[in-house]
């Protein structure tokens, strides 16, 4: 019973966090399908691709240059969206440039 409380008050859910990650994710997933495929794919697919590009884009930064730490909300949009054109262009590489 004594762990429930420890356990709620670690996991702590800021609204405004999933909110930037969603304006994050719809602002560098349109300009990198724009950029790769000429054409936004819809609100929700470019808010989908901007989150993965997010995680990819951080991943890639992180494995090949060791950055670390946090760039804030332009930075954000900016790893984002790198992200989200290596995501991208790997589809349209595996689809035969359909995209």
């Amino acid at each position: 019973m004594i762990a429930a409380p420890v356990l709620a008050s670690q996991f702590q859910v800021d609204p405004g966090s999933w909110f930037a990650w969603i304006v994050i994710g719809l602002i560098a997933g349109a300009v990198a399908a724009r950029v790769v495929a000429g054409r936004g794919f819809g609100c929700i697919a470019d808010i989908v691709v901007g989150i993965a590009g997010a995680l990819i884009g951080g991943f890639l930064l992180g494995s090949l240059f060791g950055a670390t730490g946090t760039v804030h909300f332009w930075g954000s949009i900016v790893v984002a969206f790198i992200g989200a054109v290596v995501l991208l262009a790997v589809l349209k590489l595996i689809s035969g440039g359909r995209l």
